[in-house]
């Protein structure tokens, strides 16, 4: 993680990263665990496939024929400062006569990584790739000592390892459709999406492939600009290594900017209806009889007056919100006669659900009413408290939860999903260790 701090300091002010990631080690053996059934799949149609008609006077008795494709080892480790290495033995079962049969192994051993390339999307790109073919045992030779290379018989012409290295990325389940799903729009609201950018081609440590990414969120399709960052995005190394597949790990700037693109889209303004009329409040304020004849109910119109802001500290989350609420009564021809601006401080609560960070309004901290504008002349604060702070106490974290009820997608790629969710709260960052699922039905 040390060299995720070092990534995620911003280099300049418009690309800097709010958030990243790091597929451990045992992530990348998840991967290739999952893998391994979609790669024989693959190697046994490329493999087994009819060979293309032979103008040569062998007779077909003689021609070799692969029977069996079985994928006996499928490995992904990973090196540092380079990428992955891809370590995969296939064991072919080869006819070639009634009579005769024989084993083989195709050992496959490729050098991978992952590049950004001109339209901004991560693909998997093979930098080097080694096909060797080996006799193991046959029927006609029993000699089970070490395998022998192969010669240049029919077996090597139908095997062609050019071919197998120019796809050998294909045999993972995820080649670049998927790296391209990581950068795909995630709805939030109706109104509002979330976008996360690779901001380079990700690093490779002894601690896993880490990759930076830079949230930019849509409001009516318009990208908004976002609150600047005070502080640039750091964490400190674990004492000790995480055996997580995946370590996810969001700023204080994230959330805030979250907040403030709530905020931009209008889901933040809402509207609370009071348990108080027109002739109640009229007993506590004496100028309200003049302005209303009839008993209406009292409804609060509360706007944000400025951007959100969140604050993380160890263990604990607060989001601050900045409103004004319109006090009136009438819920047709609605009629203010209040001005109050609300300050609530409210802790939040987090949590992931599949590939969704939930994130909810768990409990109103502190919150201060001061009035701004009064067409009933003068308010005591303490009045103002005692009239509307159960109302808005109840009423603002519900609206704010509601909205936010479906959740936030996180960073990930497609038909992958996440378990063993461990969500920590530290000072300036959230760390987010999880498993990988491979969903049950993949496209």
């Amino acid at each position: 993680l040390s060299i995720l701090l070092s990534l995620l300091v911003p280099a300049h002010t418009t690309r800097s990263p709010d958030c990243g990631g790091i597929l451990t080690p045992s992530g990348l053996r998840y991967l290739a665990e999952v893998s391994k059934p979609h790669a024989e799949s693959v190697l046994r149609q490329d493999l087994m496939a009819p060979p293309a008609p032979d103008p040569s006077p062998i007779s077909p008795s003689s021609r070799n024929q692969i029977t069996s494709v079985k994928v006996d080892k499928f490995s992904l480790t990973l090196i540092p400062d380079t990428g992955m290495r891809l370590s995969i033995e296939v064991d072919l079962g080869i006819t070639s006569a009634p009579s005769a049969t024989k084993e083989m192994r195709l050992s496959i051993l490729a050098d991978l990584h992952v590049e950004m390339n001109p339209e901004g999307n991560l693909e998997l790109v093979t930098s080097d790739c080694k096909p060797t073919l080996e006799e193991v045992q046959s029927t006609e030779e029993m000699d089970r000592s070490a395998p022998r290379k192969s010669s240049g018989s029919d077996v090597d012409k139908q095997i062609n390892g050019e071919k197998i290295c120019l796809e050998v990325s294909k045999l993972l389940l995820f080649p670049n459709e998927r790296l391209m799903s990581l950068a795909a729009p995630f709805p939030i609201t109706p109104s509002c999406q979330v976008q996360y950018l690779p901001l380079a081609a990700p690093m490779y440590s002894e601690q896993g492939i880490i990759i930076s990414l830079q949230t930019t969120f849509q409001v009516a399709g318009t990208v908004i600009p976002l609150p600047v960052s005070p502080v640039p995005f750091s964490m400190p190394e674990p004492a000790s290594s995480i055996p997580s597949h995946l370590i996810l790990a969001f700023s204080e700037h994230f959330y805030t900017s979250l907040f403030s693109a709530l905020e931009e889209s209008g889901a933040l303004n809402v509207s609370l209806l009071s348990s108080l009329t027109t002739a109640t409040l009229a007993e506590r304020i004496t100028q309200m009889g003049s302005l209303f004849q009839e008993d209406l109910p009292v409804v609060l119109q509360a706007v944000t007056r400025s951007s959100p802001h969140v604050v993380l500290e160890e263990d604990k989350a607060i989001v601050k919100l900045f409103l004004t609420a319109q006090i009136g009564a009438g819920s047709s021809l609605f009629q203010s006669f209040l001005s109050v601006n609300v300050d609530v401080t409210g802790r939040l609560h987090l949590s992931v659900a599949d590939t969704r960070m939930i994130i909810s309004v768990a409990a109103v901290e502190d919150i201060e009413l001061s009035l701004a504008a009064s067409d009933v002349g003068p308010v005591l604060a303490a009045l103002l408290e005692e009239l509307f702070l159960p109302t808005i106490r109840e009423e603002v974290p519900a609206q704010i939860n509601a909205v936010l009820r479906q959740g936030v997608f996180l960073p990930h790629i497609a038909s992958f999903t996440y378990t063993d969710v461990n969500t920590t709260i530290h000072k300036d960052y959230v760390l987010i260790p999880c498993n990988l699922q491979l969903e049950a039905r993949t496209r």
